[in-house]
């Protein structure tokens, strides 16, 4: 669970430290008061993108930092696998966002943002206030029954997957391979060409390097050889020359070690610096021999090096790239020569591809089908929880003309919401409110699948009030028994199921503009049930029905 939420210079936040309670935390507030940026901060501690303008006035960067504590030993060794090892079962993840760039730890080490996400999927998930509009898309709709179909069927979309690019890459050969034997017969003396040309090049690895070092060399030699010359000056035999000076020091030295045995020693090391010195002149004695500079040959070395590059500048930017254009040049010239066998061959391929894929594909849908058939059951039941008394769900299966790399299914939610009424997908008959609860029965059933510990919901509320913002506060109440929930909410049914109530306000002056969160006593939470019952005025009456309220949500709370 997520036990505490650290965010600093955060938007209008400027410093909040929040420990989050077991089952339904409940955050209300009035509109505008950041409530939603908390949320938000949090999204972008697991790993949604960051724009500098989210960074605060009172500092040149953002923080933010969750800490989770780990129960589920499932989730433990998940992230050993990771190579992550919780702290007294707990994991820490920050995210410090400057204006170029953000620094993400967890555990105080840093690792990438994929891995944040990696990690976060296992502990959390994020309803957001508008996330409920994706179940207007079908590829949502295919996503959620894989989800729910399990382990296997993620195996058999990545295998899929992999398929289907070799099968696309099988149907762009056969498709670029056509045209007639005219233009065949001119691609392939063009083919032919360019086989001759990189032949002639004779190309050798390393060989680019070795010449450029070599013409540099070349091209630089009057300047090498007259600073060597100053060189050896400086350090051979002449008057002022370091051997010369060395040598008088040694016979200074030799003239008094006699007198003294710790001169022995010193006697020896100028003798070990004389013997390093002459070693190096005769090294630069030898370099000078050695470096013979032939115009001519500068001329043969350069001209080759142009040709290298020419070729590279044509066939692939290194050795290796021209080299797997030259293998490549020399299969299409096969394939032009023999090209009734070579389509033969690609069509062989095509077909066992094919045969692939649809075995592959067959064993996905059948998957598919008796997941979306349990599912089918499950959000079915949710739903009546959720005051969808006489709703029909149905997830409708049809098999697509061609394959794609999910597979041949093209999945859709149907929905009846009224007695009598045909099944009609969910973007021509589900209102916000209807759209939001159906989200929720996803979630609630995932919820259990997947076994996460913590769910957020950000304004889940919206578009339902009445009997229905009841019949969604008693679930979020059940759902808290074996989650914990943090659920953002304007609805006073709702906030008075909390187990934990908190409330952000919003303090502003003339210079700055501040958001806080704290935690409400119980007779706290009742006044602000009050706030959101009563509005400006808030009676006797009011507060008479928050107390009620509070009262009745605590009974239904016991008795499920």
């Amino acid at each position: 669970m997520l036990v505490n939420l650290h965010v600093k210079n955060f938007a209008i936040i400027d410093e909040v430290d929040v420990d989050f309670g077991e089952h339904l935390n409940i955050l209300t507030g009035e509109t505008g008061a950041g409530k939603s940026i908390l949320v938000g901060s949090i999204g972008i501690a697991l790993g949604a993108r960051v724009s500098p303008e989210i960074i605060g006035k009172r500092g040149d960067y953002a923080m933010v930092e969750l800490v989770f504590q780990i129960e589920r030993q499932e989730t433990l060794e998940a992230l050993r696998e990771m190579d992550i090892e919780p702290e007294d079962g707990q994991i820490v993840i920050s995210r410090k966002i400057t204006a170029n760039r953000s620094i993400n730890k967890i555990n105080g080490e840093s690792v990438s943002v994929a891995l944040i996400k990696k990690v976060s999927s296992l502990c959390i998930d994020i309803h957001g206030q508008h996330e409920h509009q994706s179940l207007l898309h079908k590829e949502y709709h295919r996503n959620v029954v894989d989800r729910f179909a399990g382990e296997r069927a993620k195996e058999l979309k990545e295998k899929i997957g992999e398929e289907y690019v070799s099968y696309q890459k099988i149907m762009q050969k056969m498709e670029e391979n056509g045209g007639t034997e005219k233009e065949r017969a001119r691609e392939l003396s063009f083919l032919e060409y360019e086989q001759k040309e990189i032949e002639e090049a004779k190309l050798e690895e390393g060989e680019e390097e070795i010449l450029e070092e070599e013409v540099r060399k070349m091209s630089n030699a009057s300047d090498i050889v007259e600073e060597m010359g100053k060189v050896y000056e400086c350090t051979g035999d002449s008057l002022d020359g370091c051997a010369s000076q060395i040598s008088q020091a040694l016979r200074h030295l030799g003239n008094i070690t006699d007198l003294d045995e710790e001169l022995s020693s010193m006697m020896d090391e100028l003798q070990d610096i004389e013997n390093l010195l002459s070693d190096f002149n005769r090294g630069i004695s030898e370099y000078m021999d050695d470096f013979v500079f032939d115009e001519k040959e500068l001329q043969q070395k350069e001209n080759r090096l142009n040709q290298i590059r020419g070729i590279q500048a044509k066939y692939g930017s290194t050795y290796e790239e021209v080299m797997q254009h030259y293998v490549e040049v020399l299969e299409k010239i096969q394939q032009y020569k023999d090209y009734d066998n070579y389509q033969l061959q690609l069509m062989a391929q095509k077909e066992e591809c094919e045969a692939k894929l649809q075995k592959l594909c067959d064993e996905l849908s059948a998957l598919r089908r008796a997941a979306a058939k349990d599912l089918e059951e499950n959000i079915t039941t949710t739903l009546q929880d959720l005051n969808f008394d006489h709703a029909i769900f149905e997830i409708h299966m049809d098999k697509l003309s061609q394959f794609t790399a999910n597979g041949l299914d093209d999945i859709e939610f149907l929905i009846a919401t009224n007695p009598g009424a045909d099944l009609n997908p969910l973007s021509k008959v589900a209102s916000g409110g209807e759209l939001s609860r159906i989200m929720l029965a996803i979630k609630t059933v995932f919820a259990d699948v997947d076994q996460i510990e913590t769910l957020i919901f950000d304004e889940i509320d919206v578009g339902i009030s009445g009997r229905t913002a009841q019949k969604v506060s008693e679930k979020m109440s059940i759902l808290g028994k074996n989650h914990q929930i943090i659920c953002i909410t304007h609805l006073p049914q709702i906030a008075a199921m909390a187990d934990t109530h908190f409330v952000i306000e919003k303090f502003s002056s003339k210079e700055t503009t501040e958001t806080r969160i704290r935690a409400l006593s119980r007779k706290e939470s009742t006044e602000e049930l009050a706030r959101m019952l009563g509005g400006v005025e808030i009676t006797q009456a009011v507060v008479a029905n928050a107390k009620e309220m509070k009262e009745l949500a605590k009974k239904q709370k016991e008795y499920s």
